[in-house]
C-alpha cells in the first residue's frame, strides 16, 4: 500500500511541477487552474494520509502552516556586490573605453537585460533541491527568508536536469523579487480601505512582504522573481552570460526574456533607449537595464573593486520631469516638532503614478529654489518614488504668486515656533503639541520599534482625539471595553490590538529605545546604546561626556539624548511604561532565574496571547531555549490553533506536546 502511495504521490508531483514551469517559465500552460488545483488536493489528500512520504520539494509545502518566529542571518558563499550606476550615455561610452582598455584589444560581447525594480535575492540547490534563500543584506550575510520564498509559484523547489539525472552539488542562484503593478494596486486600495500606512512603490511593497513572519500573507501578496545570475556551483555549467539565462531557464527558472547579446556599445545604446520608450508596456517596473560584459572568462579578467564588477554596470532611466501647477503650500508637525513645508500641486500623472503632494523640506529649501504659490514647477520622481520640485518655471510667472514664509506658531497647536542657531528646521516648543504627541505614538508602535499591530495612524487618530491617551505610556493602560467603544471597532479588532500591546511588553531593549523618538537616534544607535548601557535607566543617568566615549556617538546625539531625558515630560512617560511591566532592562529576566536551563521549545499554530517571538524570548530569558524545527532534542511543543506538521513530528518523535493555556501557567508560575 504504501509502495503504491508513494508511486501515486512522486507522479503527482511531477505533473504539478511539469505544469508549473509552463505556466510561470514557458508561458504555456495546459490545463485550467481549477484542473490543477484538483490535482494539488489530490497529492495533499494523500500526503495527510502518509505523512512519512512528504518531501521538502513537494508543491504541498510552498506555504507552511504556521509564522515563523525571526530571520537567522546567514552568510553568502559568493559576496552578493552591487553595481556601478550610469545616467547617459557620455558615461556608457566611458564604460566602454575602459572595458576595451583592460582587455587589451580583444574582442568582445555586451548582454543587456532589463533592470527590475525589486529586491535582490539568492537561491540555494542542493542536489537540485531548493534548501536556502536569502536577502542581499550588507552583500556578505543576508537574513533566512527560505519560508517566505516558497510561497512565490516561480521559484522551482526542485530544479529540472536536460540530462535527466540528477543536478550534484550546491548551486547558487541570484534573482530579483518584484511586485506587479495590478497587485500593488489591490494591496494599497485594501491598505486605504483599512486606515493603514499604504506601501510607496511596488518595490517597497515586494521587500515589505518578504518581511512579514507570516508565510500565509506572503503568499496573498502574489510576488514574482526573474533569475539572472549565478553566485557559486561546485563545477562549471556556462561559458557566458547569455548561455546563462538560456541554461537557467532549461532547468526550470524563470528568466526574463527581454534581453539582447550586443556586438557593441553603440547597439547597447540602442536598445536602452528603445526600453526607456517601452517600459510602461510592462505590467512590472524596471528603472534602467543592466550591462555585462558576456563572456565568464573575459569577466574574471576585468575583475572588481572593493563594492563593484568592472564588467557590468547598470544604466539607468533619466527620471521623468513634468509640469504642474504649485497650488498651496501646507505645513506638516512631525514628532519631534520639526515643521516641514509640503507642496499641495495640481494632480500630475509621474512615474506611474498620480502626484498631489511634495516634500519641500524645510523653509531654506523654499528660498534656494525661490518656490511661489501659484508658480509653475517641474517635478521628478527621485529614485522613481520620492516626488520632488526640481525646478520652477519662472517665465510663466503672472504676478500674482505668492511667497511663502514659515508660520510663527504651530498650525497643530497654536504654540510659538523656534528655529535653533545653525539648524535648518523650525520646531513647536510644545511637548504637548497634538501633531507632535500623534507621530511619536505612531513611531513608537511601528513594526521597527514595539511592533503593536492594529496601531496606525487612524486608530492614533482616534485614541488622541478621543482623550484615552495623551503620550505613548498611555497605551498600555487602555481597557477592552475603551477600545471596543471606537469607530469600526469588533469585538476581535479589539481584542487583537489588546494582545498586541500586551506582547509589546517584552520586545527587546533596542527596539524600546529607537521607539522613544529621541532626536538623531536611529536603529543602529539604539542598538549601541543597549548593549553598552542594559537599561533605560542606566543610560537615563549619562551625561554627554559619557556618552561621547562610545565611538558611534557625537556631540549633537550625545546633547540630544541628555535633553530627551532631562524633560520632565520624558520622566513621567517612562514611569508609566515601566509600571505598566514594560521591559527597559535587557536583565529583567535574569530575576526569574534559569528555570527552564537546558529545555528547548518549538512552537507551532496561532497564539492567542501573544506573538511567537514574544513567547520565544520569554523562554530564552527563563534560561531556555527556541527552535524553530522539532528534533529528539526538542523537551516542549507548544500547539497553538491549527498546529502544522510539526504537530505530527512531534507525536511521532514522543515529544511533550502542550497548549498554550499549560506554557502561560508555566512561565506565570516560574516568574
Amino acid at each position: 500500500m504504501t509502495t503504491n502511495a508513494r508511486q501515486r504521490i512522486d507522479k503527482l508531483k511531477t505533473e504539478l511541477r511539469r505544469h508549473d514551469r509552463l505556466y510561470y517559465v514557458e508561458n504555456s500552460p495546459e490545463i485550467s487552474d481549477v484542473e490543477y488545483d484538483a490535482m494539488l488536493k489530490q497529492l495533499e489528500e494523500l500526503e495527510r494520509e502518509h505523512p512519512g512520504l512528504v518531501t521538502a520539494d513537494s508543491p504541498t509545502q510552498r506555504v507552511g502552516g504556521e509564522p515563523i518566529g525571526g530571520f537567522p542571518v546567514v552568510e553568502h558563499r559568493v559576496r552578493m556586490m552591487s553595481m556601478d550606476n550610469t545616467y547617459n550615455h557620455g558615461e556608457l561610452r566611458e564604460f566602454d573605453e575602459r572595458v576595451k582598455k583592460n582587455l587589451g584589444g580583444q574582442d568582445y560581447e555586451y548582454v543587456v537585460e532589463l533592470k527590475i525594480d525589486g529586491v535582490s535575492v539568492s537561491l540555494t540547490y542542493k542536489d537540485g533541491i531548493l534548501t536556502r534563500a536569502a536577502t542581499r543584506g550588507d552583500g556578505s550575510k543576508g537574513d533566512d527568508i527560505t519560508a517566505n520564498i516558497k510561497t512565490i509559484k516561480a521559484v522551482p523547489l526542485k530544479l529540472d536536469n536536460p540530462d535527466n539525472g540528477v543536478l550534484k552539488g550546491i548551486l547558487e542562484v541570484r534573482g530579483e523579487v518584484y511586485m506587479q503593478l495590478e497587485d500593488f494596486k489591490a494591496i494599497n486600495a485594501a491598505k486605504e480601505r483599512s486606515g493603514d500606512e499604504v506601501f510607496a512603490n511596488p518595490r517597497n511593497a515586494a521587500a515589505g512582504s518578504l518581511k512579514l513572519l507570516d508565510p500565509r500573507m506572503v503568499a496573498e501578496r502574489g510576488l514574482n522573481i526573474f533569475m539572472h545570475g549565478i553566485g557559486y556551483f561546485e563545477g562549471e555549467l556556462f561559458g557566458s552570460q547569455s548561455e546563462l539565462l538560456l541554461g537557467l531557464r532549461n532547468l526550470g527558472l524563470r528568466v526574463n526574456t527581454n534581453f539582447k547579446l550586443c556586438g557593441n556599445i553603440e547597439e547597447v545604446i540602442g536598445f536602452c533607449e528603445t526600453w526607456y520608450k517601452k517600459r510602461r508596456t510592462l505590467d512590472y517596473d524596471i528603472d534602467g537595464m543592466v550591462v555585462k560584459i558576456n563572456s565568464f572568462a573575459q569577466q574574471k579578467q576585468l575583475g572588481a573593486t572593493s563594492k563593484s564588477p568592472r564588467w557590468m554596470i547598470a544604466y539607468k532611466f533619466p527620471a521623468e520631469k513634468v509640469k504642474t501647477r504649485l497650488l498651496d503650500i501646507k505645513v506638516q508637525v512631525g514628532r519631534t516638532g520639526a515643521l516641514t513645508p509640503v507642496a499641495v500641486l495640481e494632480p500630475v500623472f509621474v512615474a506611474g503614478t498620480t502626484v498631489t503632494h511634495a516634500s519641500l523640506h524645510n523653509e531654506d529649501e523654499v528660498e534656494r529654489k525661490d518656490i511661489r504659490i501659484g508658480d509653475t514647477v517641474i517635478i521628478e520622481k527621485a529614485g522613481e518614488i520620492i516626488p520632488q520640485i526640481v525646478e520652477v518655471v519662472k517665465a510663466s510667472r503672472s504676478g500674482r504668486e505668492r511667497k511663502f514664509r514659515m508660520p510663527e506658531k504651530c498650525p497643530a497647536c497654536g504654540s510659538a515656533t523656534k528655529r535653533e542657531e545653525g539648524e535648518v528646521a523650525v520646531r513647536c516648543e510644545n511637548v504637548f503639541c497634538p501633531a507632535q504627541v500623534k507621530e511619536s505614538i505612531i513611531h513608537f508602535a511601528s513594526r521597527t520599534a514595539m511592533d503593536i499591530e492594529g496601531m496606525g495612524e487612524a486608530m492614533v487618530d482616534q485614541l488622541v482625539d478621543s482623550g484615552l491617551i495623551r503620550d505613548y505610556g498611555d497605551i498600555y493602560f487602555l481597557e477592552y471595553g475603551q477600545v471596543r467603544g471606537l469607530e469600526r471597532m469588533g469585538e476581535k479588532s479589539a481584542r487583537n490590538l489588546m494582545d498586541a500591546i500586551e506582547g509589546s511588553k517584552l520586545v527587546p531593549l533596542n527596539r524600546l529605545i529607537y521607539g522613544l523618538g529621541i532626536r538623531h537616534v536611529g536603529e543602529h544607535t539604539a542598538e549601541i546604546l543597549a548593549k553598552r548601557f542594559g537599561s533605560v535607566d542606566i543610560l537615563s543617568g549619562q551625561r554627554p561626556a559619557d556618552l561621547l566615549e562610545i565611538d558611534e556617538i557625537g556631540p549633537v546625539v550625545a546633547e540630544s539624548i541628555q535633553e530627551y531625558f532631562d524633560n520632565p515630560v520624558t520622566k513621567k512617560v517612562l514611569e508609566k511604561l515601566k509600571s505598566a511591566g514594560v521591559k527597559t532592562s535587557e536583565e529583567a529576566g535574569n530575576r526569574f532565574g534559569a528555570v527552564l536551563n537546558g529545555k528547548t521549545f518549538v512552537f507551532t499554530g496561532e497564539l492567542k496571547n501573544r506573538a511567537r517571538a514574544d513567547a520565544e524570548q520569554i523562554v530564552r530569558q527563563l534560561g531556555g531555549s527556541a527552535s524553530s524545527s522539532v528534533s529528539g532534542k526538542t523537551d516542549f511543543l507548544v500547539a497553538g490553533e491549527n498546529p502544522g506538521s510539526k504537530y505530527q513530528k512531534a507525536k511521532q518523535l514522543g515529544i511533550r506536546i502542550i497548549d498554550e493555556a499549560v506554557f502561560e501557567k508555566m512561565i506565570k508560575e516560574k516568574i
